[in-house]
């Protein structure tokens, strides 16, 4: 009996692998700010190994889990457009019709399928959008989910496997965020950097320079005044055409910035300067 129990102990342990091996389809994570909101994206990464993809191992005109093992899933902070589709706040799982020019995106609200659905749930998709298909003249062996080409108000979503870019328009709102945050904030008790980020948020955007203007004067007073302060005010008063008094706002800068020893501002303000000289 003892020894019929010694085996059992021996042979049962072999049920609980210890042995750590790499997974065909890697998970892989994307944590992206764009603009102000935040884009988090979960996916596993087939490989090609050898294999044609596009059209033979993913068919044309059938649903793909858009990668391998568990739902590939997006999740966006704010209420975003994908592709020309409105999405609320959420999370998604992402699955794709592919076609050989046109690729069917749609955004699933059950996120916890295995793969693609048992059933599939018209209710459940929150959008569709067709995207445009690229090709490329490099193979990428392994699929790919990047956010490129990052901006305030949006990025590029793609989609890359094989010689196969599929590209798809993800739009944010910075614009109203940052609006309702600088007319909150201006309401209450700002303090000099929420004068200067608002200063230079608006003249990056082309709106009221003159109160970009006085925020920049007003940051530069409560705060004694930095280079990088100067530089800014020298930027909004050129905008304003008023080139001696931005001259003026660039040899401060690049008086401060020499002494603190960083070079990139003094290239910036003695080039400024020379510039606005002539």
């Amino acid at each position: 009996m003892k020894k019929i129990t010694l085996i059992a102990l021996l042979y049962g342990g072999l049920s609980f692998g210890q042995i750590q091996t790499p997974q065909p389809s890697p998970f892989a994570k994307i944590e992206q700010v764009v603009g102000l909101t935040d884009v988090k994206i979960t996916y596993s990464r087939p490989a090609m190994r050898n294999r044609a993809i596009m059209g033979k191992l993913v068919p044309f005109g059938e649903m793909w889990r858009a990668g391998a093992n568990a739902n590939t899933t997006i999740e966006f902070s704010d209420d975003v457009i994908a592709g020309g589709q409105k999405l609320n706040a959420g999370k998604y799982a992402i699955f794709i019709r592919p076609g050989s020019s046109m690729w069917e995106v749609f955004f699933y609200t059950k996120t916890d399928n295995g793969g693609l659905p048992g059933e599939w749930d018209s209710n459940a998709v929150a959008a569709v959008s067709e995207i445009p298909v690229n090709s490329l003249e490099n193979k990428v062996e392994s699929f790919t989910i990047s956010l490129d080409d990052l901006n305030q108000n949006g990025a590029h979503l793609n989609f890359t496997w094989e010689n196969t870019q599929a590209t798809m328009l993800l739009e944010v709102p910075t614009e109203s965020k940052t609006m309702a945050s600088i007319e909150k904030t201006m309401k209450g008790s700002p303090k000099a950097q929420d004068y200067y980020n608002a200063a230079i948020y608006f003249r990056e955007t082309g709106r009221d320079l003159t109160k970009a203007k006085t925020w920049i004067a007003k940051a530069i007073e409560m705060d004694e005044g930095k280079y990088w302060m100067y530089r800014q005010q020298a930027l909004i008063l050129h905008a304003l055409n008023e080139t001696e008094a931005a001259i003026s706002a660039s040899k401060t800068s690049l008086k401060l910035a020499t002494t603190a020893g960083n070079q990139d501002y003094v290239r910036l303000n003695e080039q400024s300067i020379k510039e606005w000289s002539k």
